[in-house]
């Protein structure tokens, strides 16, 4: 082979490798995003819409929203590459953590979320506490949510009740509206489900309080949060971190982003938060 050859060969390889990585930083320039599916998929999407929209801005990169069928999915994503960020629960972050062996990392959360709280709410007048369950029927949200089961199991248990004993059934629903569905329907006695979604379905007038009513609230607890991989460049972090914490309630524009997320404002968190929701979790028999 001429030295002329072997040169023009090097040189198209060489003009191939700037382009193969030109052509995967510009794939890089998309922010693959997604969330637990503890709403229907239509309202996350209309949540995530302006908020999608402001981080595109403020990160000068594509951001899209992905939906997935159930948390498993969204915890699968992240760590394998699927996804770059997700709206984690509590404990869908420690199942995240714990699979990826600490490779994800929270970044920030609502201010809410340092004192986050589950209800229990029935149709049913008989029921007053959580000891009136006993021999009743009950839904949950989701076997992975935080606060529409994790919590709520934790505070039976608490509460020497086992719910997989001492009541008569207990079922998932799948999402927290869901549950309040399945309680006003009549098809449980009682169900378990987050207190901002229960709070939401009330100011939209989607439930009947007079009908369904909250009989327990719990104490309080870390819950959600919004999770990268930890192999995500800093800056990238730093970058994603500062636009969620620029946020302000005092701008228009910013306020409705707040109120879909229903939050006042977000904060920076960190692994160490969620230490009493993955012990909780243990003591369920929930995390291996």
């Amino acid at each position: 082979m001429s030295l002329f050859s072997l040169r023009t060969i090097q040189s198209a390889l060489f003009a191939a490798g700037v382009l193969f990585a030109a052509a995967g930083a510009q794939a890089q320039q998309v922010l693959r995003v997604s969330a637990i599916p503890d709403e229907a998929p239509t309202e996350l999407q209309r949540k995530f819409k302006p908020l999608g929209e402001y981080l595109e801005k403020k990160l000068a990169m594509k951001v899209e929203f992905t939906p997935v069928t159930d948390y498993a999915a969204s915890v699968d994503g992240l760590i394998n590459g699927k996804l770059d960020m997700v709206w984690f629960g509590g404990f869908t972050f420690v199942q995240a953590n714990h699979l990826s062996k600490g490779k994800v990392v929270p970044l920030v959360q609502r201010v809410e979320d340092e004192k986050f709280r589950s209800v229990f709410v029935t149709t049913n007048k008989s029921i007053n506490s959580l000891a009136d369950l006993k021999g009743k029927t009950l839904s949950f949200g989701s076997e992975s949510s935080t606060s529409g089961h994790l919590m709520p199991r934790s505070y039976l248990l608490a509460a020497k009740i086992d719910p997989d004993t001492d009541l008569k059934r207990i079922s998932f629903s799948g999402a927290h509206d869901a549950t309040v569905a399945a309680v006003a329907g009549g098809k449980v006695d009682a169900g378990a489900l987050n207190i901002s979604v229960w709070e939401k379905l009330n100011e939209q007038k989607k439930v009947d309080p007079n009908v369904v009513r909250v009989f327990y609230t719990t104490p309080a607890y870390f819950d959600y949060n919004w999770t990268v991989r930890s192999d995500m460049p800093d800056a990238l972090k730093k970058k994603i971190t500062d636009a969620f914490l620029a946020l302000d309630s005092a701008k228009p524009e910013d306020k409705a982003i707040l109120d879909l997320q229903r939050a006042s404002k977000f904060i920076p968190t960190k692994a160490a938060n969620y230490s009493n929701i993955e012990a909780a979790a243990k003591n369920a028999g929930l995390l291996k």
